[in-house]
């Protein structure tokens, strides 16, 4: 990957777009005007992970990747919908996480622009940014507002599993990246310890595999509630055959955080005891290691030739530098050690690339994304098909936070992010409301209820027993 944080320009010198993407890319443009709202997130899906990232339309000097125009389209059929509909973009309300969200985005992008000063190419660079991140996040709050549009994603992303995995094994046999005919990513793929490493339509093949690893729990959510079990078996399959064809450690962890968190289901009623556990755990490692805690990640080597050192390194010298990165990220860590402009830690990049307020920010998201399901799992415990919806999503983000140890998005795979927190938002939202002040009263009581009243009120709603509500009531007298 080259060191996107040290420099700016490069890229296209002309417009890359085949005529086969071209002709795709209108389809979908039509297609996202004529489709009702429920069915855009077909052509959009579609376009963002089947056509490479490198296909885009120069104008002005600035690039302008069929994603980014896409994300546009989709915006402008928004901004029709609300001047029609007298209802909201979103399917709730605009929340906490949503301006959590925007203050990462605009926190990182402040950050790039003022660590190099205004530079006009920050400046593009930064708006580019602003643009997949802020437009391809409510673009996908937009498309994904009920259990049911959340269902139609996991087929979408079923379907791109398929195409791609059956390209990535033909590369891995034949040495030939399909994508890489239309432009925009390497033909020939790289080679590691004699095996091939397939990449597909991503940037690089870290990122082809850790974005099937973490669509694994969403295809088994898929299986589990029943809306196509047949097609849910076939997704598994083309997630796995995109793991193993990507042939990355990362890749494999994340794809083994998903198969435990699934394995986890009885622990579901325990995960407080089972944070604390790994929490201690962790600190008594690194009480008793020589080196630090985090040095654990050099000795992960799944697949062989993994550069585990590298990324406890990068870990290291984040932690160490921490004064060069606060305030604003910095320029200056090519100069930590050998290779460390390499980030691939997304932890490591956000702090780098945006400083410490960034970095909060991005934490905090995860943070709030495992509390909203975790309230609403408790909410719906007794329900068994509504407590796995929830625990799958919290798998599912929890292969998402593995994964960031060992690569950062910076290519389609964003969208997948971005399209787990709009699934996280839409199915916690009834589970998350709080009352509003207005159904109290403050008016005082014809008949006052006695001192018990309160405690008997907030009990009730546990459902206890007769019972027990009349020995409560006779405590209380």
């Amino acid at each position: 990957m080259p060191p996107e944080n040290l420099r700016f320009g490069g890229g296209a010198s002309e417009t890359v777009l085949h005529p086969i993407v071209l002709v795709a890319m209108l389809i979908a443009v039509a297609l996202i005007f004529l489709l009702p709202r429920k069915q855009i997130i077909w052509p959009f899906l579609l376009s963002a992970f089947l056509i490479p990232l490198g296909q885009s339309i120069l104008i002005g000097g600035l690039h302008f990747f069929v994603i980014r125009i896409i994300i546009l389209i989709v915006a402008v059929r928004m901004l029709a919908s609300r001047l029609t509909s007298p209802e909201g973009l979103f399917g709730d309300r605009f929340g906490t996480l949503d301006i959590v969200f925007l203050a990462w985005a605009s926190c990182r992008a402040l950050a790039g622009v003022l660590v190099f000063s205004f530079n006009s190419g920050a400046l593009v660079y930064q708006g580019g940014f602003l643009l997949d991140a802020i437009g391809g996040y409510f673009v996908l709050r937009y498309l994904i507002c009920d259990d049911e549009d959340i269902f139609r994603t996991l087929r979408v992303f079923a379907t791109v599993s398929f195409v791609i995995a059956g390209c990535m094994l033909f590369e891995k046999v034949h040495q030939l990246n399909v994508f890489g005919l239309l432009g925009g990513v390497r033909t020939v793929p790289e080679m590691r310890g004699g095996s091939v490493r397939a990449e597909g339509p991503f940037q690089h093949e870290l990122l082809a595999g850790t974005f099937a690893a973490t669509l694994v729990p969403l295809f088994f959510l898929l299986w589990q509630q029943g809306k196509a079990r047949f097609l849910a078996v076939m997704a598994v399959i083309a997630a796995t055959v995109m793991v193993i064809t990507s042939h990355s450690s990362t890749s494999v962890m994340a794809y083994a955080a998903a198969l435990l968190g699934v394995c986890a289901w009885p622990l579901r009623r325990h995960m407080r005891l089972v944070r604390w556990g790994f929490v201690l755990t962790l600190i008594s490692l690194h009480l008793v290691m020589k080196a630090p805690v985090w040095f654990l990640i050099a000795r992960v080597d799944v697949v062989g030739g993994s550069s585990g050192y590298h990324r406890a390194m990068l870990v290291n010298d984040f932690i160490q530098h921490f004064r060069d990165w606060w305030l604003v990220g910095t320029t200056e860590n090519a100069r930590w050690g050998n290779t460390m402009w390499d980030l691939c830690n997304q932890y490591v990049a956000e702090g780098q690339l945006g400083g410490l307020a960034t970095f909060l920010c991005f934490v905090a998201l995860i943070y709030m994304c495992f509390s909203r399901i975790g309230t609403a799992r408790q909410s719906v415990e007794g329900d068994r098909q509504k407590e796995w919806y929830f625990w799958l999503l919290g798998v599912t983000l929890f292969s998402h936070v593995v994964g960031f140890f060992g690569i950062s998005y910076f290519d389609q795979t964003r969208v997948s992010w971005f399209a787990l927190l709009a699934m996280i938002i839409t199915a916690t939202a009834p589970y998350i409301v709080k009352v509003p002040v207005k159904h109290f009263s403050r008016a005082p009581l014809r008949n006052p209820k006695p001192a018990y009243a309160s405690s008997f009120a907030r009990i009730r709603s546990k459902d206890l027993s007769l019972t027990d509500r009349s020995h409560l009531k006779t405590r209380f007298s």
